[in-house]
Formats: C-alpha cells, sequence, structure tokens
C-alpha cells in the first residue's frame, strides 16, 4: 500500500443548537441528526447484542470488533462506554479495528466530539492518542482500561486486503456514508476480505438495508433479518455467520445473536475445530531466552496482558548490546506516501506513545544533520507537517557547522537500565540466570527448555527466542544474523553543556548523557565480535563529531580522559528483525536481529509478537508481517540498502 493520507473537508450543520459534521467529500452527515449515539447504540451495539456478550467474556478472553469507517469515533467510543459498564472482573480484553480514508483532523475531532458530554472522558483519552495522518495501522492502548484500538488510515479497498487474520473478528459495525454517497465502501472486494477476518459465529449490523450489502452477504451465507431501524427509519440490517448445522436449527427464523452464537459453539465438540476457535484463552506461562531490549519488552507485552514471564539470560540483563548508558531514538522517517509498510515510521509513531509511561524516557528533538542528498531531505521536509520535520538552515543550529539540518522535533531517549529495572518489577516478570540452549516439545504441546547441561528449567505454553546472535542455534532455518561491533563514548563536559532537550545526528550522535557529561557515537565495524573499548574507536567518534562541528570538538576534554563502551550488535543482511514463529509445529517464536535500532523497533515488534502468539489482532500489513518472518531465511539471502533513508548505518 502506497499513499498520502488526506483529512476530511467538513461543512458544519446546526441542529437544535448541536453541530453536525457534513463530509464534502461525499455529501453526507456523520451521525444522525436525530440523535448519533442512540442511533449506534440501537444499530451497532444491540445489533450485535454487544451488551450481552461482552458482559460473559471469560477469563483471558480477547474479544475483537471491527467497522468500516471511523469518523469521529462516534461507534468506538460508545462501544468502549459500554465496555466500561459490562466488562467482566477479569483479564478480558477488548479490541476494536476501524479503517478510514479521510480522517478527521484533530482539531475537528475535537469540535465534533464536543456535542457527547456524556462521552468526554473517553473521547480526552482518544484524542490524546488521536494519531498523525500518515497511512497504514495506528494501535492506540489504553491498558487500564483493558482496551485498545487498530485505526488503519487508507482506502477500505486498499486496507482489507492486507490486514493479517490473527484474530478473527467476532463482531462488525458496517457503517460508513450510505451506499449511494460511497460506493466503493461496500463493493464486493471489501466484503470478501471483511468475510475473511470473520469466523463462524461473527457478528454484523448495518444501519443500511441496501441490495449490494444484503446479496454480498448472503452469496457468503451469512444469515440475514431486518428489524426496526432507529428513529424514522423502517428497518436496519442485523445478520450472523451460522455454521450449516446452526442454520438448521434456526431454520424457522433467525433469532438473537447471542442464542445463534451459542448454537455454534455447542457444535464444535462434533466437529473439527477451526484453528481460531479451538484457542483456549487463560493465563499462559512464557518462557522467554535472552535479557536485551528485545527480550525485556517482550516480557512487558506478554506481562501486561497478565500472563506469567520468566526471562532467563546467561548473564545481567542488558549485558549485551542493549546496555549502553543511553539509547536515542532517532529514526530516519520514509518518504510520507512509503509510510504505511515502513518499519522505521511505524515503530516511531508507536514508540512515542509507549516510552513515556516509564521513568526511563525523556522527551527530545533531534537534529538530523543533512550532509549528502540536500534535494531528497527538503523533499522529506515538505511531506510531513512542521510540528514533526523542520528545516533549520546551518546558521540557525545552536552548535557551528556547515551543514543544514532536518530538526525531527518528536523524538525520545530511553535510560535502559531504567527501562530495565521498571520492566523486572513487574509482578508477573521473573529472571533467572541460566545458558537456555535447547527447547523440546512434549506431548501436551508444551515446551520445556533445557541448558547446556540438560538440566530442565521449565515446561511452558510458549518460547520465544530473543537471544540475539545465539539466536541462529534454536532453529534449522534462520536469516543470518552477522556481527557488528559498535562503541559510544562518554566524557566530562570541560566547556558548553548542550541542551538536554536536544540531540544531533551526523553518521554518529550526540547529546548530554546527564548533568556533567556528554554521549557520543558509534563506531561500526561489521564482521567483528570483539567487545574490548578502544582507543582507536574513541578517535573515531571524535572525527565524527569534529567533521560535523569543529568548533564544538576542539573544546572537548582529551581524548584519553574519554570513558567508554563496546559492544557487538547482531544485524540482518536485509536490516529487518527477525520476528516470528521459527518451528511451524511448536510453540517457539523468536525476534532478534534489531540491529543498531533495538529500542525503536521494540515496542511495536513486541505487539506484533503478542498476536502472534496469543491470537490477537495485528498492527501492520500482511505485507510487512511476511518481510519479518523468521521464514524468509528458507529463501536464497541477499544483501540489500538498509530500508530506512540514508547511507548505511554508522550509529546505534
Amino acid at each position: 500500500m502506497s499513499n498520502t493520507i488526506q483529512t476530511a473537508d467538513l461543512d458544519w450543520q446546526s441542529v437544535d443548537g448541536i453541530e453536525v459534521p457534513v463530509s464534502k467529500q461525499f455529501g453526507d452527515v456523520y451521525f444522525s441528526k436525530d440523535n448519533g449515539l442512540l442511533e449506534t447504540r440501537h444499530v451497532f451495539l444491540n445489533g450485535n447484542d454487544l451488551p450481552t456478550r461482552l458482559a460473559h467474556l471469560n477469563d483471558f478472553e480477547y474479544f475483537t470488533v471491527a467497522e468500516t469507517g471511523f469518523g469521529t469515533g462516534l461507534n468506538i467510543l460508545a462501544l468502549w462506554q459500554l465496555w466500561q459498564h459490562v466488562r467482566p472482573h477479569n483479564h478480558s480484553h477488548l479490541h476494536a479495528i476501524s479503517v478510514e480514508k479521510f480522517p478527521l483532523s484533530k482539531a475537528d475531532l475535537i469540535r465534533a466530539l464536543n456535542v457527547w458530554d456524556e462521552l468526554k472522558p473517553l473521547a480526552d483519552q482518544l484524542i490524546q492518542q488521536y494519531p498523525l495522518p500518515l497511512a497504514g495501522c495506528h494501535r492506540l492502548n489504553f491498558p487500564d482500561e483493558r482496551f485498545s484500538i487498530d485505526l488503519w488510515l487508507g482506502d477500505a479497498q486498499d486496507i482489507f486486503p492486507i490486514i493479517p487474520k490473527t484474530a478473527p473478528v467476532k463482531a462488525w459495525f458496517l457503517d460508513g456514508f450510505a451506499p449511494s454517497c460511497n460506493p466503493d465502501m461496500w463493493a464486493e472486494n471489501v466484503l470478501n476480505h471483511i468475510v475473511r477476518l470473520s469466523d463462524h459465529g461473527t457478528s454484523f449490523a448495518s444501519f443500511s438495508v441496501a441490495g449490494i450489502l444484503k446479496r454480498g452477504l448472503k452469496q457468503h451465507g451469512i444469515s440475514i433479518s431486518r428489524p426496526k431501524g432507529f428513529g424514522h427509519k423502517r428497518e436496519m440490517l442485523k445478520a450472523i455467520w451460522l455454521k450449516p448445522e446452526a442454520q438448521e436449527l434456526n431454520s424457522t427464523a433467525l433469532q438473537t445473536v447471542s442464542k445463534n452464537h451459542e448454537a455454534n459453539e455447542a457444535l464444535d465438540s462434533t466437529q473439527k475445530k477451526t484453528e481460531f476457535n479451538s484457542f483456549i484463552f487463560k493465563q499462559r506461562q512464557i518462557a522467554i531466552i535472552g535479557a536485551g531490549i528485545a527480550g525485556l519488552s517482550a516480557a512487558w507485552a506478554f506481562a501486561e496482558r497478565g500472563h506469567q514471564v520468566t526471562i532467563y539470560d546467561q548473564s545481567t540483563p542488558l549485558a549485551g548490546a542493549s546496555g549502553n548508558p543511553l539509547a536515542l531514538l532517532n529514526p530516519k522517517l520514509s518518504p510520507i506516501e512509503q509510510s504505511a509498510d515502513h518499519l522505521m515510521t511505524l515503530s516511531w509513531q508507536f514508540a512515542q506513545h509507549y516510552y513515556p509511561r516509564f521513568k526511563a524516557f525523556r522527551d527530545i528533538c533531534v537534529h538530523q544533520l543533512i550532509q549528502k542528498n540536500p534535494e531528497d531531505a527538503l523533499d522529506l521536509v515538505k511531506d510531513y507537517t512542521a510540528d514533526i520535520l523542520e528545516y533549520i538552515a546551518a546558521e540557525q543550529l545552536d552548535l557551528q557547522t556547515n551543514y543544514a539540518s532536518i530538526q525531527l522535533k518528536q523524538a525520545g531517549a530511553v535510560a535502559p537500565h531504567l527501562l530495565r529495572d521498571q520492566i523486572l518489577e513487574h509482578d508477573l516478570i521473573d529472571f533467572q540466570i541460566a545458558q537456555i540452549t535447547q527447547c523440546q516439545k512434549l506431548d501436551n504441546h508444551q515446551i520445556q527448555i533445557l541448558d547446556q547441561h540438560e538440566n530442565v528449567f521449565g515446561k511452558f505454553d510458549h518460547v520465544v527466542v530473543c537471544c540475539a546472535r545465539e539466536s541462529q542455534k534454536f532453529f534449522s532455518h534462520y536469516p543470518r544474523l552477522r556481527a557488528i561491533r559498535g562503541q559510544v563514548s562518554w566524557l566530562k563536559n570541560t566547556g558548553r553543556q548542550l541542551d538536554p532537550k536536544q540531540a544531533y545526528s551526523f553518521g554518529g550522535y550526540c547529546m548530554q548523557l546527564d548533568a556533567e557529561h556528554l554521549i557520543l557515537g558509534a563506531s561500526f565495524h561489521p564482521e567483528r565480535d570483539d567487545s574490548a573499548v578502544e582507543h582507536a574507536d574513541h578517535v573515531h567518534n571524535y572525527a565524527l563529531i569534529h567533521n560535523a562541528f569543529p568548533n564544538y570538538a576542539e573544546s572537548l576534554a582529551k581524548i584519553d580522559t574519554w570513558q567508554g563502551r563496546a559492544s557487538v550488535r547482531a544485524q540482518t543482511l536485509d536490516y529487518f528483525p527477525v520476528l516470528g514463529k521459527g518451528i511451524d509445529d511448536q510453540e517457539v517464536y523468536t525476534f532478534a536481529g534489531l540491529g543498531s535500532k533495538g529500542f525503536l523497533f521494540a515496542p511495536l515488534c513486541s505487539e506484533i509478537l503478542a498476536a502472534l502468539v496469543l491470537k490477537e489482532a495485528c498492527p501492520v500489513s500482511q505485507n510487512l508481517l511476511n518481510t519479518l518472518s523468521p521464514a524468509r531465511g528458507k529463501k536464497k539471502e541477499r544483501v540489500r540498502k538498509p530500508y530506512y533513508q540514508g547511507t548505511k548505518p554508522k550509529a546505534i
């Protein structure tokens, strides 16, 4: 998928003192002029029997609702409000998926939602995480609410075919502008993929009873009824995808969704279960091998969902490449038309909401010096709004330089050891020192792990291998991970301190480590796996900063006084992490090969991992999921240019 997102162009109509937004693109209102919230409850919430179904979710059950048009977010907020009222006191989770081609600007969204005073506490939380108008999937997490949203921005005809079916949708809000105004939303291609993402027992509701919709559902064997619509509307659409046997049980009439759903479930004991309805939602015992940023982030993702996690490492956490004093979140953003499948851009967006919950996070901006291809840099700045990227002339920069720069205003830095400590404080995360070398499948489908002396360390429902280059040893097929040595340097400020809210990127990088020290780096030595601190690498780091800021570099303390840390990164030949199931018939997964962007990639990749392991909705396209898969190691590998913009990486 490759497209640029255009925000909605609105008119506003006043109806009985209420401002109702009207789409100029489609010539239709976003919600009922009578009472949009009551209509949502009648058509979508009650039409899918959600008050009953949500109230009876089992412990750890995951329930997905999807809609075909996000609009003002009214349907999602009404669903969220219902969830607050009926959710059971267990670890069940409600997830919403929504697609929008023309998202409202944040200002228009705020104006539209001001109508609903009772939804304001939820609307405020939604607005706080409301994404930038960039194509692709934006995951919004509300962990205290056991609620999450995937907002996919783009044309429905492009989006629905690329959404992976890692979890079936249980209920659909077939919403959007009327078929006469927006026929593309109701096209056969869209309906086919709506059904693909569903399963037996899935329900559907819509304000529309247009023939194109009814025919599209019926051709897939979906049973339809037309109960009374909302207000002056004579009827609405209500449907459910029944198993053939359940259809016979209800041949006289289509009854309530919940009863039909029970009929479907009753048949599961007498017929072969599908991959999804045979999955049992319960607390999982999960082993993670490796305590770098990949292992720690994965552990946090599972523990936040209520699962018990044990991390094993042959040494202390962050002993490897993730253990530098500071990690800079410094993405090279893609051209905006490529953002939907650009892992670095997607990871940057997710990290902006992920890391601030930790005390280890520092909100900063990064000046990325333009040392080559200035035309490309200017084009990139034009792609994004000024609150994201801004062009800064050389003479405008605080440090004297010959280079202009791109100022990335939404970046950050992470203190790895503070992050580690907070993650390991989680009640459901345990850490043990052990050199795990084997995973063995047991007859009950559990996995037991063993150390180098054949000692068994436990039996688990799932195992995730996150031990950098050592990960290759656990699997028969794996993308090759090469060693890349890197050394960072830090030194006492003998002169000017830098603004702690600013960082500078120039092939290397520099910023304040703390009140007394400057940190800079980093060297880049492919195919080297030694980790002793070397004077030559300090000299290399000095040369990088001297090339960018000669006057400032000459004021630094003598190199002989510098301290440093060298470590070895694991990097794939195609520069993508390795993420997914490593053994087809076993619950053994892997997450490794993050290279120099571990802290940037880890949060989003951990969400993807949780989706694969726990059968939840996945926040990236099927194409990107395939690109990350360990199965790509079965194909002939080739070295490719890094997928992010710029020359080959030189900085951590």
